[in-house]
């Protein structure tokens, strides 16, 4: 039963965010242990994510045409551990920003491609995606409270350290997830690249364009959160305690996305639901609230993040051919995590320097831009049959 797929691909993310649990959070922190400014540290986070938006297409067409679909994530995985052991060879900024780079599109880029094969797995009743899914979050919790107790006892050189070996983990992981072997591999014709295009400008655009924007609203809280945090006199236990109450919401939610109420949520609702989420969490978050009130508004994590993650996989699911799904999710991931979130990151180092947890307040502006790109979409899409549903 160990060997069953569906073990295999919770194993895989779990490892995956038993690392991320560390890096979303924390990396902003251990660059702010090498001395560095706020400005180099939005800099070099935005990198990351510009990293994330010019590989990730790339590792999913890979995916696309490759004979086995294990390959681009086995690579990228295996690249993690070489990057993050080079991280503690400088503390230049310049070769930081490189490295972020590096780090960005590896560690971001096999998102797409694991989520596509996974999904693609999972049809036909081989296995349930929401809770393999959400047994990465749960790791990612573990990942927040553990990284957190280790930078109050050790500082923050336990963050590296947590990475490299995370990184170790996730490659091992990679491996022994199953090949997704093709009969052969496909190459990729201009009446393809064309039909994508013809998507791109109609309701795919709108999609993409709401998620992207939705999840680049978590661009200052992912860079600037810790550190804010933190100068308000929350301790290391008390932030990953924080980002872990985010997470368990998402769990919750992953789980139950495809049972009632959730389930026939058209990919529009569920995006708009996002947007309005995000509106609410930072304008309030930018008011320094109590550590009992961010316990609260963390609770919306669920919507801002999880309901516009499932909201895009659903529409890809409903919407995109077999031949694009990691390439379509790797569009949404260019620009959700990638494009636009490095935008969002880097201008949230000078607005932190300017108004420190105030610059929260700056993310409204893309989640209104997603909330409208939504409601374009709702207008245009019906809902999903029953058997599009996980």
């Amino acid at each position: 039963m160990i060997r069953t797929p569906a073990f295999r691909f919770a194993g895989y993310y779990g490892a995956f965010y038993l690392l991320l649990g560390c890096f979303l959070p924390y990396f902003p922190q251990w660059l702010d242990g090498q001395g560095l400014s706020p400005e180099w540290i939005g800099w070099i986070v935005a990198a990351g994510m510009a990293g994330r938006t010019l590989v990730s297409p790339i590792g999913a067409r890979w995916s696309d045409t490759a004979i086995r679909r294990r390959d681009p994530i086995l690579a990228f995985a295996i690249g993690c551990v070489v990057v993050f052991g080079l991280h503690g060879a400088s503390s230049l900024p310049w070769v930081l920003l490189v490295l972020s780079f590096l780090s960005g599109a590896l560690v971001f880029g096999q998102i797409p491609v694991i989520d596509a094969f996974a999904i693609r797995s999972a049809r036909g009743g081989a296995f349930s995606f929401g809770p393999v899914r959400a047994f990465g979050s749960a790791m990612f919790i573990v990942a927040n409270f553990t990284a957190g107790f280790l930078i109050d006892r050790l500082g923050t050189q336990s963050i590296l350290a947590w990475l490299i070996l995370a990184a170790g983990l996730l490659a091992l992981a990679a491996a022994w997830l199953p090949e997704g072997r093709r009969e052969e591999a496909q190459a990729p014709g201009k009446g393809d690249i064309g039909r994508l295009l013809v998507m791109l400008a109609g309701p795919l655009g709108l999609a993409l364009l709401a998620s992207a924007m939705v999840q680049a609203g978590h661009g200052f809280y992912y860079a600037f959160s810790a550190k804010a945090w933190s100068e308000q006199g929350f301790s290391g236990t008390a932030i990953g305690a924080l980002w872990a109450s985010g997470v368990v919401v998402e769990i919750a939610f992953l789980w139950l996305s495809g049972k009632g109420l959730l389930g026939r949520a058209s990919p529009a609702v569920l995006l708009g639901v996002g947007a309005i989420g995000s509106v609410v969490r930072w304008g309030l978050t930018a008011l320094s609230p109590p550590l009992w009130a961010l316990f609260i508004l963390q609770s919306l994590h669920a919507l801002t993040f999880a309901a516009t993650y499932v909201g895009f996989l659903r529409f890809a699911a409903d919407h995109v051919p077999d031949e694009h799904a990691a390439l379509a999710q790797a569009l949404n991931s260019a620009l959700s995590g990638g494009l636009v979130m490095a935008a969002a990151s880097a201008a949230s180092g000078y607005f932190y320097a300017q108004l420190g947890a105030g610059g929260f307040a700056i993310m409204i502006i893309p989640a209104l831009c997603g909330l409208v790109a939504a409601v374009f979409l709702y207008r245009q899409q019906a809902l999903p049959g029953p058997e599009k549903i996980d």
